[in-house]
């Protein structure tokens, strides 16, 4: 081996002469730590506020296993794992069992994660998953604990405790666990103490809640930051959504993803919002800084969830293929919501496909190439090899009959007029129609219930409409539910529980057979509470029909055709990705059919494969 001492020492002295100054190391751009969308699993979707290690780590199994060759690799464990005591179908907000250190930081409920006994916390967990070559995240809220502050606890390295730095100022309505971190001395020591606290236990992602709407730009600051000082590649993710896009330029500049909507569902109208949502936000897709469209609710979900019940996605086979085609093109983070050891082989097959999955992680110039009504089309590039991606989507839909054809209409509802009664005259009528819509604000909040409705004759005799069986029910999210509102919590609307009526969410339509000899319908229709203590949403329409509030249906499958002019090219080689299939030349035009709800995503090359 080389004498080392004289080297060293002239390095020393280099470094003290007047001209040998050593440049500063520069610092990593954090962009790097995640130059393609994040792809993983969260246990949100499955199990809320409740999962338990042991179900992580079956999880985690099962990526290792079957998709970690695809790239798959976070591994999320998502909302309130510091409380013992958490339930589905909300929160724990009465008597939560609280984990916190003497420094006010949440750390796991040993109950629920038992390798966190002893001050462990995460690292055990995260060991685990760093085993199997996967990576480890976790989800947190913007903020520092309403128990830390009520108990005066410590801020690490200051003499300030988190009674000094907090603000009840836009504190999150829909979770109270958290007080706004206030700008002022402490506050960046604060969350420096959080992320020194994950980056010892081995902490690879974090998705911040309650930060992205209302953006809280100075708490991204601070967040980053702290990362940053960490020494770590923590990924970092703001949710939930719509982030302002006034606001796209700072949050690519601080964070790796940020979320473009609120909680996504299996709901195919919110599925459909998203053509809008990504088209918005395409321009800002950037290497390490992605438009997050939300996690994929396929598979098996709502085990234990904080919405739903134990189900398998409600998403047909065509729109789970429009789903993985649009995140795809769109270059969104895939976060998958179901439970993975559930899945049967055509979820893991949509999950695994390589020619679609490469869409997702290595196009450019991604986006929407027209929208001829519900017909959409999508493209981007390959930069390899100057090929084009062509994803064409058919989202049509039954329309719906215009509002001045309803028997009544609520106008617009919200907080500020929550509820309205309706009498109406229903003399001949043999159907009833409880349609409810968004109020224009999208539909993630829009919760509302139809109390107390009844049917009357003229001679005074009166039955419960909920105590008769619809024909048929549809909600934008959940179902419809006779006695609960559709997160499954009593009727409670402005204040007051109804005994009676039905739960429902934007867009429903509830289908009834009317009873003979019934003259008179009345109801109140309500914006549900769950709906009006919200950040957002909470806006919605009620309609009452007795006639069909549908137009004619579209048919099964359409041609969308492309003039491949559109694409720059004059014609071109046509492989269908998701099959894998070679589809021969064509010039000039392609004009594929397309099913109802479906997408088809293609390759075109002007060199024969």
């Amino acid at each position: 081996m080389k004498n080392l001492k004289p080297l060293l020492a002239a390095g020393l002295l280099a470094a003290t002469l007047p001209g040998y100054a050593q440049k500063a190391v520069p610092k990593p751009d954090f962009h790097q730590w995640a130059p393609t969308p994040p792809m993983g699993w969260n246990s949100w979707d499955c199990y809320g506020p409740t999962v338990t290690e042991a179900e992580v780590k079956a999880n985690a199994d099962y990526m290792a296993k079957n998709l970690k060759s695809s790239g798959w690799e976070y591994v999320v464990v998502d909302i309130r794992w510091y409380v013992g005591n958490d339930t589905a179908h909300g929160y724990n907000e009465k008597n939560p069992e609280w984990n916190i250190d003497e420094y006010g930081r949440f750390v796991p409920a040993p109950n629920r994660f038992p390798s966190a006994a002893g001050g462990k916390g995460f690292r055990p967990l995260a060991d685990y998953l760093h085993a199997k070559g996967l990576k480890f995240g976790i989800h947190i809220m913007r903020g520092v604990p309403v128990v830390a502050v009520q108990r005066r606890l410590p801020i690490l390295g200051t003499k300030l405790t988190a009674a000094d730095i907090y603000s009840k100022e836009d504190q999150a309505r829909w979770l109270r666990d958290m007080y706004t971190v206030k700008e002022g001395p402490g506050a960046q020591e604060y969350y420096d103490s959080l992320f020194k606290l994950y980056a010892s236990w081995g902490l690879d992602f974090v998705k911040v809640d309650d930060l992205s709407e209302p953006y809280h730009k100075p708490e991204v600051e601070m967040i980053r930051r702290a990362i940053d000082k960490t020494g770590r590649k923590i990924v970092f993710s703001t949710s939930p959504g719509e982030t302002p896009i006034a606001e796209a330029g700072h949050v690519a500049a601080n964070a790796n993803m940020w979320r473009t909507v609120g909680d996504f569902w299996d709901s195919w109208e919110q599925l459909k919002e998203h053509f809008e949502v990504c088209e918005r936000w395409a321009p800002h897709i950037q290497p390490g800084a992605f438009p997050d469209a939300d996690m994929l609710p396929l598979g098996r979900l709502g085990i234990r969830a904080e919405r739903g019940n134990d189900r398998m996605t409600r998403f047909t086979r065509d729109e789970q293929t429009t789903l993985m085609t649009l995140w795809s093109i769109f270059r969104s983070p895939l976060m998958f919501g179901g439970d993975l050891p559930s899945n049967d082989a055509a979820t893991l097959a949509l999950l695994t496909n390589p020619r679609v999955l490469a869409v997702n992680r290595s196009s450019t110039h991604n986006r929407q190439l027209f929208r001829r009504g519900d017909l959409v089309a999508w493209t981007a590039d390959d930069p390899a090899t100057g090929d084009k991606f062509l994803a064409l989507f058919n989202a049509q839909d039954q329309e719906l009959a215009p509002a001045s054809a309803a028997a009544w209409n609520s106008g617009s509802l919200n907080r500020q007029a929550p509820s309205k009664a309706a009498d109406i005259d229903i003399t001949g009528a043999t159907k009833l129609y409880l349609n409810v819509r968004d109020g224009g604000d999208g539909t993630a909040w829009d919760h509302a219930d139809w109390l107390n409705p009844t049917l009357s004759t003229t001679d005074g005799k009166t039955v419960a409409l909920a105590s008769l069986p619809w024909r048929s029910a549809t909600a934008g999210w959940g179902q419809a539910t006779v006695g609960k509102s559709v997160s499954g919590a009593p009727l409670l609307v402005a204040g007051q529980t109804a005994e009676t009526g039905i739960g429902t969410h934007a867009n429903s339509i509830i289908e009834y057979d009317l009873p003979a000899g019934y003259t008179r319908f009345r109801t109140t229709l309500g914006l549900d509470q769950a709906a009006a203590r919200q950040n957002t949403g909470g806006t919605l329409d009620g309609l009452i029909f007795t006639t069909s509030p549908y137009r004619p249906t579209p048919a099964d499958s359409v041609q969308v055709p492309i003039v491949l002019k559109e694409l720059g090219l004059t014609g071109g080689y046509v492989q269908d990705l998701w099959t894998g299939q070679q589809l021969g030349h064509f010039a000039g035009e392609f004009a594929p059919y397309v099913r109802r709800h479906g997408a088809r995503l293609y390759r075109i090359s002007t060199r024969k494969k």
